[in-house]
């Protein structure tokens, strides 16, 4: 039985399995430590860590307690001669292979394999709005979340959606939702990236629009009452002058 290895948020992760090696994703230009698996190794004269290319990247001879590395490897690899593990440092993609711990006395005991696979963090995801409305209490968003070549197409109704996986190969696109956001998450064995929106701004910003439409209408309906008001008031007392001054006017007329 071996285990099946995995770096999330940057940290190692363990899963059971069945398989002949221990599978570890690393992510370019990162570290990977790789581990013997067992608290007491046998009696040994040396130690080795074998790369894909059977070349020893470390070999650590127990009488001297001396290690010696290839040359290739000097300045971008730590060996630690208590508990045996190797330290691997900025990964590039052609690391990617098989890496083995064999201890030799009389013959050679493979002690563990790793398959290391060098993969790069994953491209944020683009979470898009086609279209949304809002009627009394309730909220309609529809929209797309997507990254590289996955995509969910879905709705946000009354305040929440259902949540939708989609897998290629080793990427994974994740939608989810909550009262207050919907959340597009994109992610790998290496990394993870996400874009968010906010219902909040998508349905209340929608209300409160409506709010401010009907309030400037209100203003809009109130001045043009004020003004006619003042219209009329001006027309009453320009006719009211006009009237008095013809009173005035009609005993002079009649003294002609």
């Amino acid at each position: 039985k071996s285990h099946s290895t995995f770096f999330r948020n940057g940290h190692l992760s363990l899963s059971s399995g069945f398989s002949a090696e221990i599978s570890v994703f690393v992510q370019t230009g990162a570290s990977v430590q790789l581990d013997i698996q067992t608290q007491e190794l046998p009696e040994f004269d040396d130690l080795y860590w074998k790369n894909y290319k059977s070349e020893n990247i470390v070999r650590y001879t127990n009488e001297s307690k001396k290690e010696k590395l290839h040359s290739s490897y000097k300045d971008r690899v730590d060996f630690n001669n208590k508990t045996f593990s190797l330290t691997l440092k900025n990964m590039q993609k052609t690391d990617s292979g098989l890496y083995t711990a064999i201890a030799t006395a009389e013959s050679d005991n493979n002690i563990v394999t790793y398959r290391v696979s060098v993969i790069d963090a994953v491209e944020a995801p683009v979470l898009t709005v086609n279209s949304n409305w809002f009627s009394g209490n309730f909220c309609t968003v529809n929209f797309t979340c997507r990254a590289h070549e996955l995509m969910i197409d879905s709705s946000y109704q009354n305040n929440r959606c259902s949540k939708e996986e989609v897998t290629s190969q080793i990427n994974t696109l994740i939608l989810d939702c909550s009262e207050e956001s919907i959340i597009c998450n994109h992610s790998n064995p290496v990394s993870w990236k996400e874009d968010q929106i906010s219902t909040t701004q998508l349905c209340f910003n929608k209300e409160k629009n409506s709010m401010s439409v009907q309030t400037d209408s209100s203003l809009l309906g109130s001045v043009v009452g004020l003004m006619a008001a003042c219209i009329l008031i001006c027309l009453s007392v320009f006719l009211y002058c006009r009237c008095k001054k013809g009173m005035f006017m009609l005993p002079y007329i009649d003294s002609l």
